[in-house]
């Protein structure tokens, strides 16, 4: 008998979700500068007598929430949250802390992308791109920015052949087009 690992019947990430400070600001950002697809918009999401945005959501009782869901690319959801929550921490989290995060967008030319967000109000790109040349992805060239909200993401180019493809058949999700601008 084979002993399958993993959740039954998983298929696929369906979306990572980020948290923002201002809903129209972060849609406007990633239509906008990053060319994500908005497919819809939701909320507000509140339990106005009840405790359901505890027990489902992990936040405070009273936590009211707007939704959005971005198509990035081919294979990507984006979905984004704005709370207002009596608890509410209002920090970003470092890639170091508990929780840090990045969203990273495979680009055909970092340096080019890395010009193109430096001339967009509010972005901040974060040094100038860079060639790795050692270990499992020699060859990788990236940069990170942040959103005018302080979102960290990165720009990455790992070109085919990286060292790590020696030695696993495993490969990660790059497409062979570029995303479509409506």
């Amino acid at each position: 008998m084979i002993r399958r690992r993993g959740i039954p019947g998983a298929r696929a990430v369906h979306h990572v979700a980020y948290t923002v400070p201002d809903l129209e600001q972060a849609v406007e950002f990633f239509v906008e500068v990053v060319g994500a697809e908005l497919i819809y918009t939701e909320g507000p999401v509140q339990d106005r007598e009840g405790d359901w945005m505890t027990r489902k959501l992990a936040v405070d009782a009273s936590a009211v929430a707007r939704v959005a869901m971005l198509r990035m690319g081919p294979v990507t959801n984006l979905e984004l949250f704005e709370y207002t929550a009596p608890d509410q921490r209002r920090e970003l989290p470092r890639n170091s802390d508990w929780g840090g995060h990045h969203l990273a967008i495979h680009v055909t030319d970092v340096d080019a992308a890395a010009a193109y967000l430096r001339a967009r109000p509010g972005v901040r790109v974060l040094g100038d791109p860079e060639t790795i040349t050692d270990g499992p992805i020699a060859g990788d060239r990236w940069v990170y920015f942040l959103t005018p909200w302080g979102m960290q993401m990165e720009l990455i180019n790992i070109p085919a052949g990286a060292p790590f493809e020696q030695e696993t058949a495993a490969r990660p999700y790059q497409s062979d087009r570029p995303w479509s601008n409506r």
